[in-house]
């Protein structure tokens, strides 16, 4: 292509026109964020949202700990369904999760490998993968309702819902 000109659009060389996107419905969350964005969040995510929001932390951290709280309790999600929402990388992810200072409360817990493996919790990782951090990433979430089943995974379909 010639340096200077632009290329028409193939709906406008066809004299078609591209439909709008559907609109969103209502969500099922009962608010939205007192700052008047439109993401719905939890009523009981809210004041973690604030202290993630008045925290010093770098902006994709915020995004990402922000996801973390529309994840509906007894539900999970997963490293890559997170990246692809932000655009970004699993690993990216799960390094900013690592870092989550307001854990529990903001549900890092929530967020597994694709493949329905608990990955890691609170940035460590035992030679075996196994440990105490693991354990207590399990406890949290059967405490929630989610099903484990006998080799570790979390059963059903994680929820990708994010808006």
């Amino acid at each position: 292509m010639a340096v200077g000109l632009k290329r028409k659009r193939a709906d406008e060389v066809a004299g078609t026109e591209i439909p709008s996107p559907p609109k969103r419905t209502k969500s099922t969350y009962p608010r939205t964020r007192p700052d008047k964005s439109s993401v719905p969040v939890p009523e009981d995510m809210e004041p973690q949202l604030q202290r993630i929001a008045a925290s010093n932390r770098t902006p994709f951290e915020k995004k990402v700990w922000s996801l973390l709280c529309q994840i509906p309790r007894g539900s999970v999600s997963t490293y890559g369904l997170m990246s692809a929402h932000l655009g970004s990388s699993p690993r990216a992810v799960g390094n900013a999760l690592r870092r989550n200072p307001f854990a529990p409360e903001v549900p890092c817990h929530r967020v597994v490998a694709t493949g329905g493996t608990l990955g890691g919790f609170k940035g460590k990782w035992p030679k075996d993968g196994e440990g105490i951090t693991l354990d207590e990433k399990r406890k949290l979430l059967r405490g929630e309702g989610v099903k484990i089943d006998e080799k570790g995974k979390v059963s059903g379909t994680p929820w990708a819902g994010f808006v």
